[in-house]
């Protein structure tokens, strides 16, 4: 069994802040941990995150940012300042980006957590191929990662089933999971997915679950049921 307890944070794959809003009136704090992704931050900004921040949440900010490195790293400085839990970037934009990343939140001053995105959990088989012609999926990975723990990263985000090519390897960063169903049918859009106790067996640090939180009649109760799941584990 793992002896470190494997985290859940909540993922607000919502329409708009109001939903998001609702959503959490409901879950309340039964997980303090919320990923905030590309669209909600988009219609709510700067001032949304400050609001969940103020209601007690650590906030993940999911924006997977990649770009040459001078314009990641300026675009860190601010958002680290924010006072997020954690904020994603992109492992393929290349180790300097990433290091450099991390000097511009350390000259902020900042305990905001920097994760390097390694693979999309939706990529897989014929789509890896169409962008990654004759390129090993498991070595791309395994090289990622291993360029996040050069440059300072805090941690990785990557599928559950990438976790035991992971083993052994980039021992400092955390893993933090996307790609979490309730029951392995009914994927979806992701390919490459787990339940969270499998995850947390595989060596996950924290699982991202949204549908399976979000589409439940109580919330409050699925949150519980993956946290009861995630201890068995640590016992």
């Amino acid at each position: 069994m793992n002896d470190k307890k494997c985290g859940l944070i909540a993922a607000l794959d919502v329409p708009a802040p109001d939903d998001a809003r609702s959503f959490l009136d409901r879950l309340g704090h039964a997980t303090e941990y919320i990923k905030i992704g590309p669209r909600l931050y988009a219609l709510g900004g700067v001032p949304f995150v400050r609001e969940l921040i103020s209601r007690g949440y650590k906030i993940f900010l999911d924006l997977k940012l990649h770009d040459i490195p001078n314009t990641v790293a300026s675009a860190v400085e601010p958002l680290s300042q924010l006072g997020l839990w954690a904020l994603t970037l992109h492992t393929s934009g290349g180790c300097e980006m990433m290091a450099r990343s991390v000097a511009a939140r350390d000259r902020a001053g900042s305990e905001t957590k920097l994760l390097g995105i390694t693979v999309l959990t939706s990529l897989g088989g014929e789509l890896w191929e169409d962008v990654h012609p004759g390129c090993d999926m498991g070595l791309a990975l395994v090289a990622r990662a291993e360029a996040a723990e050069r440059a300072g990263l805090d941690g990785i985000v990557c599928s559950p089933l990438d976790l035991d090519l992971l083993k052994g390897r980039a021992r400092k960063l955390m893993r933090v999971v996307p790609g979490i169903r309730a029951k392995r049918a009914g994927a979806e859009d992701q390919a490459r997915v787990a339940t969270a106790k499998e995850a947390a067996l595989a060596g996950a640090t924290y699982v991202v679950v949204g549908r399976p939180i979000l589409e439940a009649a109580d919330p409050v109760a699925a949150a519980k049921d993956i946290i009861a799941s995630l201890e068995e584990v640590s016992r």
